[in-house]
């Protein structure tokens, strides 16, 4: 390529016309582009909108998930795989394929098969992918893909509510060695299950609540871990679809059930459900991460279990009624995005048949007849963008119809529109919130546990108003309990300690945001 002055040479000497307006035409385009690159990313403040801004969550996902696949690969080429429940999995489900479908007498090394059909189904198929359970290395990055998904799926969520800034989510993601420890040194089955619950959450946001049911259950099928978070999702169908509807995905969600669990239950249904649904089972003290500091008596009391269970219902009574508001409002939000859909859309055009008009010399177009947002419906959907705003917190990024910063431009362009999907925020909190009340009541905690509720445990403790000093101790804290092995009375301590923190501080918000609802829900109607 010619240095720049000897095209700039040619242009003055004249050495013909084409080569002279090539010159020329040249040189601004791309002058022109490395202006625009400059200014929207080669800057500070993109920089620092990466960082701290919500709205960009999107972009700073996909730098995540690069990352995330480089060190998990990492993991697995380099770390030591520990063998836990992996042989027994594959052992539990020999006995299935050899033609076996009395639960009782399914087992492995670490004792009877205890997960419902669904879990015999998947790791079957893991068995003969596998090898027969020994390619042990292609069961790792299996892993690994079943991690990719489900983060996918969790910063989708995160990046529709813009409540966390970026970093936040960078810095509690790539900190867990615990995490990473779960989903591709061990194999166990709970990122599985939690893998369909997010798949079955994102497709409630998205408003397909028969496929998301279909995904809930299947999630259920394979560890009853996941019905923690059905008392939310219980109230998210009652608010949203109404009673008639709830029935019929209370009906999928059983069908579902009823159709893995058919081979066992049309043989010996007893065995299958005492085996892979029972409530009362008793775990081993050695392994408890939460009641470390218990003697194992008090640990495997019965009146001691019946107390947390009715703590567990106590604290579900108490957060209903906030969490049935939240419900409500966003039930009202997303009915509005539907109502003023066709109506931001005519303005939408408008504004870019205007700018399109500045570009061009000025050309007679017939006007066509367009549904517009009239003066009192814009000053409504004004006043609505602040009341957003005021919910999502002080963390959130302000929605304005103009940039102010270059920045800002490209998240928040100059056209008419309002980011509908915050409202998710009003969803999320109390699913994450009922699944969070039942691992503050479980009675016992085991390692893999972790996974239960990792992915929400920066959601909850941004929504509170606590510093972010004392939010990231937070955070600190329960990964060096969880990290903690064998668990110690101080772990232990240690966890309960920052759950009930973290779930005063929950609380306290949620029920002074109620008016604020209620001005919403007034608002809406």
């Amino acid at each position: 390529m010619a240095p720049p002055g000897t095209g700039k040479n040619k242009s003055h000497s004249g050495a013909g016309k084409r080569g002279s307006t090539a010159g020329h035409g040249a040189k601004p385009t791309k002058v022109t582009l490395w202006t625009h690159l400059q200014k929207q990313y080669l800057n500070v403040a993109f920089v620092k909108s990466l960082i701290f801004d919500p709205a960009r969550l999107p972009l700073v996902s996909w730098l995540i998930l690069a990352a995330e696949l480089v060190l998990n690969v990492f993991v697995v080429q380099n770390v030591p795989y520990t063998e836990i429940d992996w042989k027994a999995y594959m052992q539990e489900c020999e006995g299935f394929l050899n033609g076996t479908t009395n639960y009782a007498k399914l087992r492995g090394d670490t004792g009877p098969l205890v997960y419902p059909a669904g879990f015999v189904y998947i790791y079957s198929a893991l068995y003969f992918i596998t090898s027969h359970g020994h390619n042990i290395r292609l069961a790792q990055y299996i892993f690994v893909g079943i991690y990719m998904v489900q983060m996918w799926l969790v910063l989708r969520l995160y990046s529709k509510t813009r409540k966390l800034p970026p970093y936040v989510l960078v810095i509690t993601t790539f900190t867990s060695y615990r995490i990473h420890s779960i989903y591709v040194l061990r194999l166990f089955n709970d990122p599985i299950a939690i893998l369909f619950l997010y798949v079955a959450i994102n497709l409630y946001i998205d408003n397909r609540w028969t496929l998301g049911s279909i995904f809930l259950s299947l999630g259920v099928s394979v560890k009853m871990n996941v019905l923690l978070f059905a008392p939310a999702i219980f109230l998210l169908f009652l608010t949203n679809l109404g009673i008639v509807k709830t029935i019929g995905q209370l009906a999928v969600c059983g069908m579902i059930q009823l159709l893995l669990g058919a081979p066992f239950l049309m043989t010996h249904p007893w065995q299958y459900l005492k085996g892979s649904f029972d409530l009362g089972r008793i775990f081993e003290h050695k392994w408890t991460v939460n009641y470390r500091f218990l003697e194992r008596e008090i640990f495997e009391n019965k009146t001691f279990h019946l107390g947390l269970l009715g703590l567990h219902v106590l604290l579900l009574i108490a957060f209903a009624s906030p969490c049935y508001k939240y419900f409500q409002n966003y039930c009202r939000l997303r009915h509005l995005e539907t109502m003023f859909a066709p109506q931001i859309a005519a303005k939408n055009r408008e504004m870019a048949l205007e700018k399109k008009k500045k570009k061009e010399k000025p050309k007679p177009a017939p006007k066509k007849p367009e549904e517009k947002l009239t003066k009192e419906q814009e000053q409504f959907l004004a006043s609505f963008e602040k009341g957003i705003k005021k919910m999502a917190g002080k963390e959130s990024t302000p929605v304005n119809n103009t940039p102010e910063s270059p920045a800002e431009e490209e998240v928040l362009p100059s056209k008419f529109s309002i980011h509908f999907d915050r409202a998710t925020q009003l969803a999320l909190l109390p699913i994450f919130l009922s699944n969070f009340i039942g691992i503050v009541c479980a009675r016992s905690l085991h390692y893999q546990f972790y996974v239960w509720y990792f992915h929400s445990l920066p959601y909850l403790t941004w929504f509170t108003e606590y510093s972010t000093s004392l939010k990231f101790l937070l955070l600190l804290l329960l990964e060096f309990s969880w990290n903690t092995y064998p668990s110690t009375a101080v772990s232990s301590l240690i966890l309960h300690t920052c759950h009930i923190i973290l779930l005063v501080g929950i609380g306290k918000k949620m029920f002074r945001k109620i008016p604020e609802l209620s001005q919403v829900a007034k608002a809406t109607d």
